[in-house]
Formats: structure tokens, sequence, C-alpha cells
């Protein structure tokens, strides 16, 4: 038979206390241990590779304007900030605020200290006009970021394909339902113009003329990222010239531009609008006798291209119903316009607003 003690029970007693209180320790360290790092998830990006990212995304710098504008139009509150600053009075002005961290695009060379101060939780490398699609420069990008994931993103420069990137992006992020109405928005448009110019003959199409700088006498011509939007909504682009890798912009002569003798002239420079009609060079030329001359839209971004992002998707109707307008004379784009930057550039214009955009 054991005895115990009056000095064993203490003892006992004490160290019941102690095993209580090293419990209570551990089950505060465990508690703990939930608030340190986040947790991380593994995906594929759209390069086919595995990259460990955030369970939650709160913070997103992109290398190029294209993916930078897939972001704001998906998330706008995950954007960390822009490769350029937007058309001031149609972003929101807590978006605008947003700093301006450059980027790979065109003549620009980003600094990856700069993208490594902001500590955003991911990087999209998307794509640029030095690199090309996002696949030739993701490893490149990955290793001068260091430990802050590059999730690469295809196909953000391709009119014909939007669908991929911005379903990617929605549920990369947990945005589904935006990505989704973008989807829906964009599909409707493209189908509805797509199908229609089908129909017309090769030699009943438009011939158009894409004027670029402040002369006029720079273009892409057919097989350009920048000069897409011709093709698609059926135009013939008439410049047979060289394509200019990166930016784009070949220079031709004046002289090309009246033996071409283009139907309509889409023009990206403001400041050779408001000259051309009047300008003696340009009086001969078709576009120009009929009044066929057209100031391409841009409200935060352009829509017809620089960049040839997503924020072309409303360049679409716009384009088609320029080149042909009997075709698309049932298009409301008022319509069209308003509901594309309610949900893409997540801003509200008023109709008088819309009617100054569309009649410069």
């Amino acid at each position: 038979m054991v005895v115990i003690t009056r000095r064993c029970h203490l003892l006992l007693t004490l160290l019941c206390i102690c095993g209580v209180l090293l419990c209570t320790s551990a089950a505060c360290t465990t508690v703990r241990g939930t608030d340190s790092p986040a947790e991380s998830r593994t995906i594929t990006d759209m390069a086919g590779r595995t990259v460990a990212v955030p369970s939650e995304i709160e913070s997103i710098a992109c290398t190029s304007p294209p993916s930078t504008m897939l972001v704001y139009m998906v998330a706008p509150d995950r954007l960390a900030g822009w490769n350029f600053a937007p058309e001031e009075g149609y972003i929101p002005e807590r978006y605008m605020a947003l700093p301006v961290v450059g980027g790979w695009f065109g003549k620009e060379t980003g600094n990856y200290e700069t993208f490594i101060s902001m500590h955003p939780d991911i990087v999209v490398e998307g794509y640029t006009t030095g690199g090309g699609a996002a696949h030739v420069t993701v490893a490149e990008r990955q290793q001068k970021m260091g430990s802050i994931p590059v999730v690469a993103v295809e196909d953000t420069t391709n009119a014909t394909r939007y669908s991929g990137p911005i379903r990617f992006m929605g549920g990369l992020l947990g945005e589904e339902e935006q990505a989704e109405a973008m989807i829906a928005f964009y599909e409707g448009v493209l189908a509805t113009v797509t199908e229609r110019v089908a129909s017309i003959p090769d030699d009943e199409r438009v011939g158009v003329y894409y004027a670029e700088g402040p002369k006029g006498l720079m273009t892409d011509p057919s097989g350009s990222p920048h000069a897409e939007l011709i093709d698609l909504c059926g135009g013939r682009n008439v410049a047979e010239c060289a394509i200019t890798p990166g930016m784009g912009m070949t220079e031709v002569s004046m002289e090309q531009v009246i033996a071409w003798n283009p139907d309509v002239v889409l023009v990206h420079d403001p400041g050779f609008y408001a000259t051309v009609r009047t300008d003696p060079l340009w009086q001969e030329i078709t576009a120009v006798k009929t009044g066929r001359v057209y100031l391409i839209p841009q409200t935060a971004f352009c829509w017809f291209d620089r960049p040839p992002g997503i924020n072309r998707i409303v360049g679409i109707p716009w384009t088609a119903k320029v080149l042909y307008p009997d075709l698309f004379a049932d298009m409301d784009l008022e319509s069209l316009v308003r509901e594309y930057h309610e949900t893409f550039i997540h801003v509200s214009l008023s109709d008088d607003r819309i009617r100054e955009i569309l009649n410069p």
C-alpha cells in the first residue's frame, strides 16, 4: 500500500499546475502561429509555370500597360501603380493617385529596385514590345524580382483572344463575377462585328489608313498589333510598308499616302486631326474629300491602340461603325460606350459626355 505524505501531495499539486501552464503556453503559441507569414497556394500561370503565390493577393505590380489595364479593370483596388498615367477625368481619383512606376514597354526600361520597393504580393508579366510574349521574358523577370512571385499572362494584346487573360485574372484574384461580366460584353461586340463583316467581299472592303505622328506620316500596316482593329472590323489596311518592331510607327511619305488614296483615315494625334482637313497636301485624298477622317477616341485609355490591350474592346464597335455606318446602323454605340466605362473603367459617363467623345 502506497502512502502519500503531505509533502508529496504538495509536490504533485505543483507539478499539475506547471503542466496546465505549459499546455496553455503551447496553445497560445499555436494561435500566434496563424498570424505569422501569409499562407501560400500554388497556381499554374498562362505560360504553364508553377508559381507559389499568397493565398490573399492584395497588391499587384505589372511590367507593361496591357497587363496593368487588365488588373485595373478586373480588380482596381489591387493595383499598386501605373506604367504611365491614364487620361485625367475618366478614372476615379483614388486610382489616379496611384504612383507611376514605369515598366518594360516601347522605349521604356523599367527599374527593378522601384518594383521591389513597392513590396507587391505578385508581379504580373505580360506582353512587352521589346521582348514579345510573356513566356519569353518571365524567367528573367523572376530572377531579377527575387522572392516576389512573377505570374505570366498571355494574349493581353490579341484582340480576338482577350477572354483568356480576363478569365485567368478573375480566377487568380477571386473576381470571377467581374471577369465574366467583362467577357460577356467583349464576346458580344466581337461576335456582332466579326459575323457581319465576314460577308463583305474583298473588293468592297473600305481602304483605311492609320495616321500616326504629328504630320500623319507614320503608320502600321496589316500584321502589326497596333493596326489589328482595321482587319478585325473588315477594313483593308492600305499601308504597304514594313512593320517596325516594338513600338511600330513606320515612317512613310506623302507620295505613298496619295498613291494609297484611302477611303477612311483614322487619326491618332489630335493636333494633326485639327489641321488635316485644311492641309493642301491632303486635299486630294478621298477620305479628306468625303469627310471620312476620324479622330480615334481616348478616354481613360486609347480605344484603338497604344497600348494594344483590352482597352481596345470599346474600339471594336467604334471602328466597325466608322468603317461601315450602314451595316451597323442599328448598333447603339452610345449605350455600348456607357456600359464599357461602367464595367471596365469603373466610372459613369453622362449622355452629354459620351456625345462629346463620339463627336470631337
